[in-house]
């Protein structure tokens, strides 16, 4: 005999039951006044009274709170006939009561009055059909790990309605129905509700809550209130920098390279100075043009290389800035200069350029420029010069000479370039970031493109007075030759207390905070002007979450990549073993 076929409609009432296993709490305890649901303990509200007038958007703040929170408004449309009914028969109460005070000589009451003001107006407004009167229910039930954060979380719901004269109260003894009135299934179990028409109505449209998706751009991430999209242009704010705060491990380089892959798609130029090799894969992938600047490195910049000149400059202010500029590099390189030692390095400057037959009133596109030791030989032949050209020996001769003292044999001519100086010397570091960011506005001065400068851990710039001043005048600059600077940094306290730090950040449009330190919250709260809330997202954040700001906008923010952006931009140490494991074999 064959088997009976099952029932289909069994089958799925098994499954239903199995999923309903799978998502329901271990247990659920009702409370007089809360709800302990499995580990979690919720509290339901509703909302009892309203003030007289209702201003848009003030359920806005409590969206945006930053706690767990559910919140129910249901609308029921009441019958306009009923409705008129009522208005008129409290019209005429009201009006007898002034009627009767007026007989007895009473002073008039401006409260009646005004009573019955608003109900002629509203029976005006419902017969003309531009109103409809609703009773209205709001409950909000709040989410918390513990009776401490519960508390916690009710008081600033609370006080944030109380401030706007709009009253809650807890569903006591009915917190069950209330946290069923808060569940997606669109049930009204409490039934607490106020009548309001229309317009106080359309006030509380809850989905107002920050938002940064804009028609154009890349994606930042995904917003964390709302689970929208992050999109923004950066070339349409009023400059396109961009610095990127975190301590170690909290997804900085990640996001700055999914930047960067995102803003290629879209036809953007950038250049990278990588002081940790984190970009070489990125480039590989990409196609890029990949530098190494080291001391045994075949790839030199020579700091001698003359700008081009432009249409609206003149050969003079070209090379009188490059002449600072090589000032600068100097000290970076054999420490603080006394202003006698500055004049001489001055003059000598300008004679090295002159032994090229290299002139600041005469056009010198084209002629070779001189290198590091021709600085020093004609420094060796100025009086008080010797001392100067001695300090420079490592750097013409010694250890260093591979590294600057070498004519440039690099040429720009790729949409993704990185620039990696992880193989130099501590010391080194800051003057090579210092070079190559020379060697890199000189290009995009000479032609106008629209690019990104990615400088990562920008806090070795910030060590050393030059370099932090040359970084923060491209920050000034940038806009005018179409350049978003992208700054990075781990070091944030170092970063802020720089006096370029905070300039180059206030110049910068657009900001993205991830994990912090609790020894840094204090001076990036005080900085960006943070909420209590606002400094435990950042304190408490998983890697690649914060806050991202774009101009005066700012929202929480999760960054996320697709699972081929993730295989090139991860820095996960498993990940990339795993990557090259697969490659090899």
């Amino acid at each position: 005999m064959a088997d009976e076929k099952q029932n289909p409609n069994q089958e799925y009432l098994d499954r239903q039951k199995q999923f309903q296993s799978l998502i329901a709490p271990a247990g659920l305890e009702i409370l007089q006044n809360q709800i302990k649901l499995g580990e979690k303990y919720v509290k339901t509200l509703f909302v009892l009274t309203y003030p007289r007038y209702l201003v848009p958007n003030w359920f806005n703040p409590i969206i945006n709170l930053g706690v767990s929170l559910n919140a129910s408004i249901f609308f029921h449309p009441v019958d306009n006939s009923l409705i008129l009914k009522k208005l008129r028969d409290q019209s005429g109460k009201v009006q007898a009561t002034i009627d009767e005070q007026a007989s007895k000589g009473l002073v008039r009451d401006p409260v009646l009055e005004t009573a019955i003001q608003d109900i002629e107006t509203l029976r005006d407004s419902i017969t003309q059909g531009t109103e409809k009167i609703f009773k209205i229910g709001i409950y909000i039930t709040v989410i918390a790990d513990s009776l401490a954060e519960l508390k916690k979380a009710e008081d600033n719901v609370v006080s944030i309605l109380e401030d706007k004269l709009i009253y809650l109260k807890p569903a006591i003894f009915q917190q069950y129905e209330g946290l069923e009135s808060t569940f997606p299934i669109g049930l009204d179990r409490l039934s607490v509700l106020t009548s309001l028409n229309s317009s106080p109505a359309s006030t509380i449209f809850p989905f107002i809550s920050a938002d940064l998706t804009d028609d154009s751009g890349i994606l930042y991430g995904v917003n964390r209130q709302n689970s929208g999209l992050v999109i923004f242009d950066r070339f349409s704010l009023e400059n396109a920098n961009m610095v990127i705060l975190s301590k170690a491990g909290g997804g900085k380089s990640y996001a700055a390279k999914l930047d960067i892959i995102r803003s290629l798609i879209l036809g953007t130029e950038v250049i990278v100075i990588d002081p940790e090799n984190e970009y070489q894969y990125l480039a590989e992938t990409f196609g890029g043009s990949f530098y190494k600047i080291a001391i045994g490195s075949s790839q030199h910049i020579n700091p001698f290389d003359l700008p081009i000149i432009k249409e609206d400059e003149t050969a003079e202010e070209v090379f009188r800035g490059h002449v600072l500029y090589i000032i600068g590099l100097v000290k970076l390189m054999i420490g603080k200069l006394s202003p006698i030692e500055e004049s001489l390095l001055d003059q000598a400057v300008y004679q090295t350029y002159a032994s090229r037959d290299i002139y600041p009133d005469a056009d010198f596109a084209g002629k070779e420029p001189p290198l590091l030791e021709d600085l020093a030989t004609v420094l060796n032949t100025i009086t008080g010069g010797e001392e100067l050209s001695a300090k420079l020996y490592k750097y013409v001769k010694g250890t260093f000479a591979g590294f600057v003292n070498q004519p440039t044999n690099i040429e720009i001519g790729n949409r993704l370039i990185i620039f990696n100086i992880r193989d130099l010397e501590e010391e080194l570091r800051p003057i090579a970031m210092y070079m190559t960011l020379s060697y890199i506005w000189n290009l995009i001065r000479a032609e106008l493109k629209k690019r990104v400068l990615v400088v990562d851990e920008a806090w070795y710039l910030m060590k050393y007075e030059e370099s932090a001043s040359f970084l923060y005048s491209i920050a000034k600059r940038s806009r005018k030759y179409y350049l978003g600077i992208t700054a990075i940094t781990q070091d944030v306290e170092d970063f802020l207390a720089n006096k370029y730090g905070k300039p180059i950040i206030t110049n910068s449009s657009l900001q993205l905070l991830l994990k912090q330190s609790p020894a840094a919250i204090g001076i990036i709260s005080k900085t960006f002007g943070l909420t209590e809330i606002e400094e435990s997202i950042l304190l408490q954040s998983d890697v690649g979450t914060g806050l991202f700001f774009a101009g005066n906008q700012h929202v929480p923010i999760e960054v996320v990549s697709s699972y081929a952006e993730e295989q090139v931009i991860t820095s996960d140490p498993e990940a990339i073993l795993a990557r090259k494991n697969l490659e090899n074999n």
